[in-house]
């Protein structure tokens, strides 16, 4: 189940303002949440019923009862996920800088975990083992993880190329077909020329795969799945780094479970290509 609480903070921006009433009492008041009726919320937050029945469709939840029960159940790692991301500071030591990337690493990989639907997972692997071809667009930080994901791609022979500027995107995007996928890397879902790649791309008939932020965006709202990195403090200079680390999670989900779902070709492809870069090195 995915993490509720998470989902609330990072569409937070997104919420019609009756809505942000309801979410920024629930996120300020989790338990107390849990034992109240919908019709005390909705008077405590001068939100209608309606308004928070709305916020949970949103949230991909059928109801206020399937939201409490989610709160109950994110609850459980509240602990785990209380920490909250350490800016850069001035004259910082090298010890605290050591401790600082590193618990922001960390924390985004548990939080992006929280975030994975599984359904979604499943429906992406499925799509990508299918696809004649991977198109991987990303764009700066993004772009470094696109790469990462078709260097991956490549060791078990899987076709795929990355694209990490705006001309070879849509260059790309023009020769796709119904038989190829895009996986579109975008922490703020709304970079130009994703968008752009996008759009040719699906009037091509390719499918499309997100991995963004959670939140209300273009790229989120018109990819065919979505998979979402952990949410970054607005006010973070290192956020880049710290999404990256949680876009470079999924990616290691997805080969993961592709060289999974090909085992024993996956496993001779891997020897094949240790050997052959071992042998380049000596």
């Amino acid at each position: 189940m995915l993490n509720t609480l998470e989902q609330l903070r990072q569409c937070y921006d997104g919420l019609r303002p009756s809505e942000q009433k309801a979410a920024g009492y629930i996120l300020n008041n989790p338990f107390k949440v849990l034992d109240m009726p919908i019709a005390k919320l909705a008077e405590v937050t001068s939100a209608s019923e309606a308004t928070i029945i709305r916020m949970c469709r949103k949230l991909n939840l059928k109801g206020y009862t399937e939201l409490k029960l989610s709160i109950s159940a994110s609850m459980n790692g509240a602990k785990e996920y209380k920490d909250k991301y350490e800016d850069i500071s001035r004259d910082a030591s090298l010890s605290e800088i050591i401790q600082l990337v590193s618990n922001n690493n960390m924390r985004s990989i548990k939080l992006t975990h929280s975030l994975i639907d599984e359904n979604q997972m499943e429906k992406a692997v499925k799509i990508l083992n299918d696809a004649r071809r991977i198109a991987v667009m990303g764009v700066g930080a993004s772009g470094i993880v696109a790469l990462d994901f078709e260097q991956k791609c490549k060791r078990i022979n899987r076709w795929c190329e990355s694209f990490t500027d705006g001309h070879s995107q849509l260059m790309s995007a023009v020769h796709l077909t119904d038989k190829d996928v895009v996986l579109a890397i975008s922490y703020s879902g709304e970079t130009v020329e994703i968008i752009d790649a996008m759009k040719v791309a699906q009037n091509h008939g390719a499918q499309t795969i997100s991995i963004t932020g959670y939140s209300d965006n273009w790229v989120q709202r018109n990819a065919d799945i979505n998979l979402f990195a952990s949410p970054i403090e607005k006010n973070i200079r290192s956020g880049a780094t710290a999404s990256r680390i949680a876009q470079l999670n999924i990616v290691d989900v997805l080969f993961t479970a592709l060289a999974s779902i090909n085992f024993e070709e996956s496993v001779q492809m891997l020897d094949e290509t240790r050997e052959v870069l071992r042998k380049k090195t000596n």
